[in-house]
């Protein structure tokens, strides 16, 4: 598949177009994909980031068509800003899991009350959908029928959509990278679970939310699943009695990544020592934190 050109409009099977949003960028692959399910009555699924032109470009894919539905896959910045627009515009009812905090575990809530941010894509803090949805709903269309799969691990209120043998997987399953896991919204625990669950599915195409599509959603999950163990094998093995800043363990886990990704890598180690620490394998001290130092149990 080559790249598509924002704003235009792509067939990617029955009942399912993508318009790809203009926010091409490290963390974005080509950009936001955002998909309209349907016809006649529509949903939208993930309209990205706050943009006049992909704006336009959506409701000229939809002209002469009826939004009904916007649902949002996870409350970051290049996925659902654009939502409360796009109502605005077309009356649709916006689904979501809930604000952008809702599903963090107590260890989560408590490193945001300390002042962590996410990193990353950054935080639609505004949002708030006008439907809470949860895992096992089902969201329903004139023409189409949309299972909610709750799949916390790359944001602790990230959901998948399960339209027949096509799973609409936002940000935790794509082709050309593995997803970044950050916290407080990230959790690597969850991440590995619901990588698990989403291989039993059995389904035969994943959309994602950045890049192509993923026309053998199992093999690519059985490698985000190794990838993830070794990097976990590799930070603790990197990890002694010595007490080590995250950055430190950063440079000697991360050793072929480019500079100007380091900051994201850093990220995904600091979800990986929360685990360990959690699982009573590491100590933080003095505390939990990404200031912290660890060391090996």
């Amino acid at each position: 598949m080559g790249k598509p050109q924002a704003g235009h409009v792509r067939t990617v099977g029955d009942g399912i177009r993508c318009v790809l949003a203009p926010n091409p960028g490290m963390m974005t692959h080509w950009g936001t994909n955002s998909y309209i399910v349907g016809e006649g009555r529509v949903a939208v699924i993930d309209p990205g980031p706050e943009d006049e032109s992909h704006l336009d470009a959506i409701l000229r894919a939809t002209a002469g068509e009826h939004v009904t539905h916007i649902l949002i896959t996870h409350a970051h910045a290049d996925h659902s800003p654009l939502a409360r627009t796009l109502a605005g515009s077309t009356g649709a009812a916006v689904l979501g899991f809930g604000p952008p905090e809702a599903g963090r575990n107590a260890t989560m809530q408590g490193l945001a009350k300390a002042g962590l941010a996410g990193g990353g894509e950054g935080v639609d803090s505004l949002f708030r959908p006008d439907n809470q949805i949860s895992d096992g709903d089902v969201v329903n269309g004139e023409d189409w029928q949309l299972e909610v799969i709750h799949s916390p691990g790359h944001f602790a209120g990230h959901l998948a959509f399960r339209m027949d043998d096509v799973v609409f997987s936002g940000d935790h399953v794509m082709e050309w990278s593995s997803s970044l896991v950050s916290p407080p919204d990230g959790n690597v625990r969850d991440f590995m679970q619901t990588s698990e669950r989403l291989a039993r599915l059995g389904a035969r195409r994943f959309l994602s939310g950045h890049g192509p599509d993923i026309l053998e959603p199992e093999e690519r999950l059985s490698w985000l699943i190794k990838h993830r163990q070794a990097r976990a094998d590799a930070i603790l093995d990197a990890l002694n009695t010595s007490r080590q800043s995250v950055e430190k363990i950063t440079r000697k886990v991360y050793t072929d990544t480019p500079a100007a990704m380091l900051p994201a890598a850093s990220r995904n180690v600091f979800a990986h020592l929360i685990d360990l620490v959690e699982r009573g394998w590491a100590t933080a001290h003095p505390e939990l934190g990404l200031s912290a130092r660890f060391s090996r149990n």
